[in-house]
């Protein structure tokens, strides 16, 4: 178990230091206030885990520890965005068309509420 965490961990921060690196380049790329960083590296992970998925379930081409460090570690790091449409692609894929459009609703919904509230009740405290 914790060979599995110290294997996430490395693939995490080399999603992170990816996800540094490439959002600054794209968003310096064109100066525009539209977050344009962040929406490629969101696409960009979103196809990155869709190849790794799709290889994992190919069969013995990536090994449990390189899916772990692939997935949950450099996507994960890259942009949890990735997870959330990975998530979303094997609920339709198994139909489950309900708990597709629950989570990602109250996931965008809660999400973008969570945030307001948080902001908000910092600036009203200090």
């Amino acid at each position: 178990m914790f060979k599995m965490i110290l294997i996430a961990g490395a693939g995490g921060f080399l999603g992170t230091v990816f996800r540094f690196l490439a959002s600054r380049y794209f968003q310096n790329l064109l100066l525009t206030s539209f977050p344009l960083g962040t929406f490629i590296v969101n696409i960009v992970g979103c196809l990155f885990i869709g190849i790794f998925y799709g290889l994992a379930e190919k069969g013995d081409i990536l090994s449990p520890e390189l899916r772990i460090f692939l997935t949950v570690g450099f996507c994960g790091g890259f942009t949890t965005f990735s997870t959330f449409a990975g998530e979303n692609i094997a609920l339709l894929r198994d139909g489950n068309i309900f708990y597709f459009s629950l989570y990602t609703g109250l996931s965008v919904f809660i999400g973008l509420l969570a945030t307001w509230f948080g902001h908000i009740t910092i600036i009203k405290a200090f």
